[in-house]
């Protein structure tokens, strides 16, 4: 019998990948990993280097993106047949043979797995390897606490609805909006509603040797990818901001 491990790659320096990860991925005779078509895929660059010559490869390509909205019948359609055929052809695979299947992030942190993860129960054996989220990297790289004492963190998606985004990031204390790309003027227009534009920091690529941080405010609305994140610092109880 073979099996399917979800190796988490953590926020993109392969340095930060966990142990187990690393040799997972490092021992996969059969490696699978997302990615949009026509692209060699983020996952697949992080491990570069990391492979046994005679792996076989298996490039789960997205039908769609940022092509449609991700809230269009014609986008769910696409996209459970997809995470379907994809379960179908890891369960026939691990019948016989262990496949890594490459996750960027924690996989079970808005990760691409999860979709798989649940149609495989019961149908395949499946170990998860967790690790570091984006995020955490992300504000590693802005070098300053994110959360102080009793700072309430609050995790949105850019494609929420203005309204909703304005509300949550009235009551935060830190701050992560993750999913921007073509949403960034709206996420743009809810932080200054919500009065935190000024403190919101943009990072792309954190960890990773072509990471770029700027003030939010000064960042074009044009000028931002898909998976870049949006970060403001909580300033919660400490003792100095009390002297």
């Amino acid at each position: 019998m073979g099996r399917i491990i979800c190796a988490g790659l953590g926020p993109g320096d392969p340095e930060l990948m966990s142990v187990k990860s690393d040799r997972a991925i490092r021992g996969a005779k059969h490696l699978a990993y997302f990615r949009k078509k026509g692209r060699a895929g983020q996952a697949r660059r992080i491990v570069n280097g990391m492979l046994r010559d005679d792996v076989i490869e298996y490039p789960m390509e997205y039908p769609v993106t940022t092509e449609l909205r991700f809230d269009s019948d014609e986008y769910r359609q696409l996209m459970v047949d997809f995470y379907a055929e994809w379960a179908d052809r890891l369960e026939e695979l691990a019948k016989t043979e262990e496949v890594v299947v490459l996750c960027e992030g924690d996989p079970f942190f808005y990760g691409s797995f999860m979709h798989l993860h649940t149609r495989l129960q019961g149908r395949a054996e499946v170990e998860v390897l967790p690790a570091i989220p984006g995020m955490v990297g992300c504000w590693s790289a802005l070098d300053t606490p994110f959360t102080w004492g009793d700072d309430v963190m609050t995790v949105l998606m850019g494609t929420l609805p203005e309204a909703d985004l304005i509300a949550h990031m009235k009551r935060a204390d830190a701050l992560v909006v993750m999913k921007t790309g073509r949403n960034l003027p709206v996420v743009k227009r809810a932080l200054a509603a919500a009065g935190r534009l000024d403190d919101a920091w943009l990072v792309e690529k954190g960890t990773m040797p072509d990471q770029r941080t700027a003030k939010l405010a000064d960042v074009a609305d044009d000028d931002c990818p898909y998976f870049a994140i949006v970060l403001v610092h909580g300033q919660g109880r400490r003792p100095e901001a009390a002297e």
